[in-house]
């Protein structure tokens, strides 16, 4: 295992994992996600509601653990 990730590589990885999962399925949803969630030319997600989101996820997984999803 790896040493562990900061906030933002948590975040590349989880994009980099549904844009997997976008290639494989062509899901319309997902790719809209994507959309949203990919990174401008400032180092910022094209939704600026998308890394509040993840820094609530994060700090949701943080207070209650990561066993159960």
């Amino acid at each position: 295992m790896t040493d562990p990730l900061s906030i933002q590589q948590a975040y590349m990885a989880m994009f980099r994992f549904l844009e997997s999962y976008y290639d494989r399925t062509h899901a319309d949803d997902v790719g809209a996600l994507l959309g949203g969630m990919a990174i401008d030319e400032d180092g910022e997600p094209m939704d600026p509601a998308a890394w509040s989101d993840w820094l609530d996820a994060v700090r949701h997984a943080a207070s209650e653990g990561t066993t159960d999803p």
